[in-house]
């Protein structure tokens, strides 16, 4: 999505005009083939998710303590992989109660299991596109997922660092994973969905 668009406005205080520039978001590709091994770099990418609540509105939050690596294989997608690693006690959605109550047992019990774990079982391609399935485990349940992804780029930092950039989601049910708890409304309805939204922003460094 584009942070900065481009102005179409046209200037009609002025006989002559200057085309605006490319859109800041444009992508950027320095690497024909993306193969390699690399560490997903978690301070410039983000693991959020959505859910509703009270039925009227929709809070959002991120993990802020995780890592990660990759292998990506642009000739056999197959043989590719991705393992993710994510402290649940790391749980930031703006609000310290609505934190301190996701961490506990009637959630994600952070102190029984600290981790929240995905280990990728089959990688496809289809086109530019990628869909990894793989076990995302939390509170000791493993159930599949698959989360489609697409490439935003590839660049080299200042730092001399190559990286790639990829962008995706998906949508789960989080009692398939023992994260029940729930209150019911005087009006009807339930007071957080089950229906949680998961979002991904990543930027990866290829290995030397």
């Amino acid at each position: 999505m584009a942070i900065f668009r481009k102005n179409t406005t046209t200037d009609t205080t002025s006989a002559t005009s200057t085309a605006p520039a490319a859109g800041f978001d444009a992508p950027t590709s320095v690497l024909e083939d993306i193969s390699g091994d690399y560490t997903i770099d978690a301070s410039h990418s983000r693991l959020g998710f959505s859910a509703r609540h009270a039925m009227v509105t929709t809070v959002r939050g991120h993990f802020t303590d995780w890592s990660g690596t990759a292998h990506v294989d642009t000739a056999d997608p197959a043989a590719s992989s991705v393992s993710l690693t994510i402290k649940a006690a790391s749980i930031d959605t703006g609000s310290a109660d609505r934190d301190g109550h996701l961490v506990s047992a009637d959630f994600f019990d952070a102190e029984t299991h600290p981790d929240i774990t995905f280990v990728s079982t089959s990688v496809a391609r289809d086109g530019a596109d990628w869909a990894i399935t793989g076990d995302l485990t939390i509170k000791g349940t493993a159930r599949p997922v698959t989360i489609e992804f697409e490439p935003t780029g590839s660049a080299q930092d200042p730092f001399g660092n190559v990286r790639i950039g990829f962008e995706g989601g998906t949508a789960i049910n989080r009692k398939d994973w023992g994260l029940t708890w729930n209150a019911a409304l005087e009006t009807g309805g339930v007071l957080v969905s089950e229906k949680i939204k998961l979002d991904f922003d990543v930027s990866a460094i290829r290995n030397a």
